[in-house]
């Protein structure tokens, strides 16, 4: 096991735990940047309006895969859906996040 690894746990087994229980990919880009290209089937809400759309996603009863473009957006909107009692996990950028998700497949 890597030093990575040891610290920061294996990212890709989160994410197969997450998608096995039916996780929904929440990209929090801008829109613009969400129509640049985005995983398939995920949902976007920027950033920006997450607070205030935090009673809709409870509603979807499933655990949460956050992205963005680097991790960074991803990692303040997975702290917010944790501290509004939603499980949460910060997948990081998309791009990569993709990669892991079709391994998965």
């Amino acid at each position: 096991m890597g030093i990575f690894s040891f610290l920061f746990g294996n990212k890709d087994q989160k994410v197969k735990d997450f998608t096995s229980r039916g996780a929904v990919i929440l990209d929090v880009r801008t829109k613009g940047e969400y129509e640049g290209g985005a995983i398939p089937g995920s949902k976007n809400i920027p950033i920006q309006q997450l607070q205030g759309r935090i009673s809709e996603i409870k509603k979807w009863n499933k655990p949460v895969i956050t992205c963005c473009a680097s991790g960074v957006r991803s990692g303040s909107a997975k702290a917010m859906l944790k501290a509004n009692g939603i499980e949460a996990m910060n997948g990081g950028g998309y791009i990569r996040l993709f990669g892991r998700l079709e391994k998965l497949d």
